[in-house]
């Protein structure tokens, strides 16, 4: 199995007019509040920003916030996983890891699976390219997950997918690209089998 980073992509910055989420303000908390506990701001300074960011509405005032301070590391700044089935096949997942927001995956002549069922995700979208080549690829997202497969060129293995479009409310959406070359991409929620795992290991990373 070969898991390697590629390049980042550049992502778009939300605009500072933006209404800021639930979501949005908390992450600016907890960026304040570790660099409190690193001694680059003092107490009385925390519970300043903090009162502030509770009442921020939008992306501009939480920015004023933590414009001094180090950019925290974010997911969807990460490099993009990319996963080579090669000869043998390679898997990610389905213990705990954590997913950026872009993962490539070839299908080679082993074939290549991504499994989402135990992965850590802070993300709302993630682009997953898969490259079907000999033997195909597999992606398997939790159910309440879902995919946007239109970016996706079927070529002559086919896409199958067997997903389901109900999202629940904070799941991500996967955004499927690529191309089934000879022998097909896949996406669908845990079998039977891979159900009777989750089941009986809950916990297990």
């Amino acid at each position: 199995m070969t898991i390697q980073p590629s390049e980042p992509s550049p992502r778009p910055a939300p605009s500072d007019g933006l209404r800021a989420s639930h979501d949005d303000r908390e992450a600016v908390v907890e960026q304040l509040r570790d660099a409190a506990a690193e001694g680059r701001i003092d107490l009385d300074e925390l519970d300043s920003r903090l009162e502030q960011a509770l009442k921020s509405r939008t992306h501009a005032e939480l920015a004023v916030l933590t414009a001094d301070l180090p950019r925290p590391d974010s997911p969807g700044d990460r490099p993009p996983l990319v996963l080579k089935g090669g000869v043998y096949g390679a898997s990610l997942g389905p213990g705990r890891w954590e997913v950026p927001g872009r993962v490539i995956a070839h299908g080679g002549m082993g074939g290549a699976k991504i499994d989402f069922t135990r992965a850590e995700c802070r993300l709302t979208e993630i682009t997953v390219e898969a490259y079907g080549e000999t033997a195909g690829v597999t992606v398997v997202i939790p159910d309440g997950w879902a995919a946007d497969t239109s970016g996706t060129d079927p070529g002559i293995g086919g896409l199958r997918d067997k997903t389901t479009p109900d999202r629940l409310p904070g799941t991500p959406l996967i955004r499927l690209t690529g191309s089934g070359g000879m022998a097909g991409v896949t996406i669908r929620h845990p079998n039977r089998r891979e159900r009777r795992k989750l089941d009986g290991n809950p916990t297990r990373g």
